[in-house]
Formats: structure tokens, C-alpha cells, sequence
């Protein structure tokens, strides 16, 4: 058990839960959740699942209908071509992470997963009993990786390489460049890889392009992607992954070993989130388009600040470097207990997001205009470091 990590963020939300309880006032950018409601005929086709009786078991793998839905919705939305056997559906998305990482890894094998990135990814390779590897992301490159770094990164104990596009923290996405040499050199290579695209949908700048889509790759990615953010579901605890057919049984397996199957009602209204997908979404994904531009051009008008604008997810990734504090962690515990403004430490993501925070924009405008106008004032009132030890 010591092997497993954690999320911040819930860490963050309980110490700011903590001084709500004593009257202050907190404005919440920490945690990575839509503050939308999930569209009404989602919840309509839950609430409907529940009154026929649909409260039973189900095949592991999940509901026929929904693993068609997931199958058509792809070839759909991103022009992947893909059988519903190929779908497995759990509840939530981590455990798609979780099973195909338990199923790769052995002892003594490597992982190169982005740094920074989601925690639960070195996290689950530790478990695993594997070495993660990170591989860096930078500012400098707009938050892309270096594909020779990366290149030079693979050895012959390297088995999969974790992807993560739209990116959690940065917003950053992968050029069709990055995705084509990645493509080859895991063909080259035989690597396995884990293309995490559960912000798939939520794109502001350019089209999103699956890894899966490259010539040889359908046999050799894990593509995780659910309900969370696209719909504003991230309670009803819905995930699937696209499986080449050799993972399928094992993958299943471990389902069934584990969690035995998802929520049927769940599954009902996921599907009808995915036949009918409705307006509340196109909605969202437009706020969300408003609240970038807005948090991203506060932020630079604050002093010490700078901030790169994110091509899709729901989070900023500013700069902190120049407000001259210790570390981001100290950024983020002043701005949290000076502030009132909740916000995780890049380092929260890995060793590369130190200089960093990350602010989730899933929050109302006015909301972020409060949070911008707390850490501007609180900007102006700091001291500088002493320049002795």
C-alpha cells in the first residue's frame, strides 16, 4: 500500500472545507469537476432505468447497448472504427488506468508516463510493481513532449507509454506531428500504449486526434475515456476503454475479480447521454471557451504571473516563478490561507510542474473574476525573499 499515491485536490478541497467551516469565504479551483448539473434527460434516463427494475446485475464488460452506443459515438465524434466487444465499461474511468497497467506490467518493467501529469499515473505503475518513467513536458514547447528526449527515454524494459491528451494539468494537446512520430516509434518499438482522452470533447483550438487513428496502433492502444467531464457526470461514476481483442478477456476478468460490473442504471443513462447528447453539453463546452479567455487574461495582468492559453480540458497552468516564493506549494498554501483562493502546486503533477499552479476555470465567471481579483491584491502585498541564507 505505500506504493499508491493520491490526488491532491481532495486534500486541498478538505483544507478549504476546513476554513468554510470557520466563516471564510473560499473561492474553489481545485478540483477538476464541471460545476454544471448533468443534462436533465441523462438524469431522466437514469431515473427511468430505476423504475423498470433495472437495478440488477450485468454482463461485466456492461450493457450491450451501451457498449454499441460507445462504438457508434466514436466512429462518430472522432472516425475511429471499432466493435462494441472491443468496449469495456467500468465505474468511473481509473480503473480502465488501474487494469490495463495491472495487466501490462510486470516487476522490473517500464512505464513513461507525462510529467507533469494526472498523479494516479505514476501512482498505478508503482502498484504494479513497474518504474515509471517521466517524461517531461515544458513550457517552452507549449507543453508538448520532446520526441527525442522521448526516443531516448525507451529501453527494452519499457512496455507502455501513458498519453494524455487534452492534458491534465496544462490544457496543452498533442499536434498531429507528436502523435504520428509517437505512433511510429511505439511501432518500432513494440510499446504499448495508454491514451488517456477523457477530455476528448472539451477542445477550444483545433480538433482532437486519437493516437488510434495511426496506421498500426488499434492493436496496440488502450483508449480511456467516460462520462466526467464531457457530460457533467463525475458522481454517477461511469468510464470505459477500447481494448485491442487479446486485453479484452483479461481486462475483463479483473473487472469481474473486482467490481463484478457497473451500475445498470448508470449504464441506461450514459447511452442515452451518447445517442442523444444534449444541447446542455455544446452549452458547456461554451462557458468553459468564456471562462479561458477570462481567467487566462486576468492572469496576466497580475505581477509575477504569466500564463500560456490552454487549447482544451478546463484548466490554466500559469507561470508563478516570478512572484519570488520558496516553492508552488508555498504559492498554493498562501493563496489558499492569505487569499481565500484554492489551488494546487504544479508539483502536485510531478517534479516538472514546480513554478507552477494549476486552476481549474469550472467555476462561475463571476467567481473567477473574485478569484483573479484576490490573487492580484494578494500579489501586491508580498514580500520579497530575503536574499541571505
Amino acid at each position: 500500500m505505500s506504493r499508491l499515491g493520491t490526488e491532491t485536490a481532495f486534500e486541498v478541497l478538505a483544507k478549504a472545507r476546513a476554513l468554510e467551516a470557520k466563516g471564510r469565504d473560499i473561492v474553489h479551483l481545485e478540483i477538476g469537476e464541471p460545476d454544471f448539473d448533468t443534462p436533465p434527460s441523462v438524469v431522466s434516463a437514469g431515473v427511468a432505468a430505476l423504475e423498470r427494475g433495472e437495478t440488477h446485475y450485468t454482463p461485466s464488460a456492461g450493457v450491450i447497448e451501451l457498449r454499441d452506443a460507445i462504438a457508434a459515438y466514436l466512429g462518430a465524434r472522432r472516425g475511429l472504427s471499432i466493435d462494441p466487444t472491443q468496449v469495456v465499461v467500468t465505474p468511473g474511468a481509473k480503473p480502465i488506468m488501474f487494469y490495463a497497467l495491472l495487466a501490462l506490467l510486470d516487476a522490473g518493467d517500464e512505464a513513461i508516463y507525462p510529467d507533469p501529469g494526472f498523479p494516479i499515473y505514476a501512482s498505478m505503475i508503482d502498484f504494479a510493481g513497474a518504474r515509471g518513467v517521466p517524461l517531461p513536458l515544458r513550457e517552452r514547447d507549449d507543453f508538448e513532449p520532446d520526441l527525442d528526449e522521448l526516443r531516448h527515454l525507451v529501453t527494452d524494459r519499457t512496455k507502455v507509454i501513458v498519453l494524455n491528451s487534452p492534458h491534465n494539468p496544462t490544457g496543452g494537446m498533442l499536434s498531429d506531428e507528436a502523435i504520428r512520430e509517437i505512433a511510429r516509434h511505439a511501432r518500432e518499438r513494440d510499446l504499448w500504449v495508454l491514451s488517456d482522452e477523457i477530455y476528448g470533447e472539451l477542445v477550444y483550438d483545433g480538433t482532437h486526434r486519437s493516437i488510434m487513428l495511426e496506421e498500426g496502433m488499434a492493436e496496440r492502444t488502450i483508449l480511456l475515456d467516460g462520462f466526467s467531464k464531457t457530460f457533467a457526470m463525475t458522481g454517477w461514476r461511469l468510464g470505459y476503454g477500447v481494448f485491442p481483442r487479446t486485453l479484452v478477456e483479461p481486462i475483463t476478468k479483473l473487472v469481474t475479480n473486482s467490481v463484478s460490473c457497473t451500475a445498470t442504471f448508470v449504464q441506461r443513462a450514459g447511452a442515452a447521454a451518447l445517442t442523444t447528447r444534449p444541447p446542455e453539453v455544446d452549452r458547456m463546452l461554451a462557458e468553459f471557451r468564456e471562462r479561458r479567455d477570462a481567467i487566462v487574461r486576468g492572469l496576466n495582468e497580475v505581477a509575477g504571473v504569466t500564463c500560456r492559453v490552454p487549447h482544451g480540458a478546463f484548466y490554466v497552468f500559469p507561470n508563478v516563478a516570478g512572484l519570488g516564493l520558496r516553492s508552488s506549494a508555498d504559492v498554493a498554501d498562501r493563496l489558499l490561507n492569505e487569499a481565500g483562493v484554492a489551488a494546487l502546486a504544479g508539483t502536485c503533477f510531478g517534479a516538472q510542474g514546480e513554478g507552477y499552479l494549476r486552476l481549474s476555470y469550472a467555476n462561475s465567471l463571476p467567481n473567477l473574476e473574485k478569484a483573479i481579483s484576490r490573487i492580484a491584491a494578494w500579489s501586491l502585498r508580498l514580500a520579497p525573499l530575503p536574499t541571505g541564507r
